[in-house]
């Protein structure tokens, strides 16, 4: 039987992309953010104001790394973050209008990657493939509920 490569395969598709990413960024010339801030824009982007915790649990950002990306994207004033006035160590974390006008470029990065992610696919493979992808995911997530 010949050895499973799935997450190492997942691992190596997640470092070459995130670069990729972050090389398209530059050819446009779009310094505002970078690719892990595009994952946190990205879920803001949704529509919500969210805690730091949901942030995490929905870009896949460890929240030790995410509290200082948060701090800098603040100052870069792309980020508003509110405390609660019920609890002091709750935040609300939302876009600011300036992280609004970026998405258009946001969606423009994510449109170039794809093609190249999916170059040769059709449309039934990719839905297919993300489906297992969803299914991996979902393994995972359970699995650390376990923990």
């Amino acid at each position: 039987m010949n050895q499973r490569q799935g997450g190492f395969l997942i691992s190596k598709i997640k470092s070459i992309g995130g670069r990729k990413f972050d090389k398209i960024l530059q050819q446009k010339n779009i310094d505002a953010f970078n690719g892990a801030q595009g994952k946190i824009l990205y879920c803001l982007w949704q529509g919500e104001k969210l805690t730091a915790t949901e942030i995490s649990k929905k870009s896949g950002l460890a929240k030790t790394t995410l509290s200082a990306m948060l701090a800098r994207m603040a100052e870069q004033e792309l980020i508003a973050i509110e405390e609660s006035p019920t609890d002091k160590r709750s935040v609300a974390i939302s876009l600011t209008p300036a992280a609004e006008t970026l998405r258009k470029q946001y969606d423009d990065v994510t449109r170039e990657i794809e093609s190249i992610y999916y170059k040769g696919f059709t449309d039934e493979e990719i839905e297919q493939f993300e489906n297992y992808l969803k299914r991996v995911l979902n393994n995972l997530e359970e699995s650390d509920g376990r923990d």
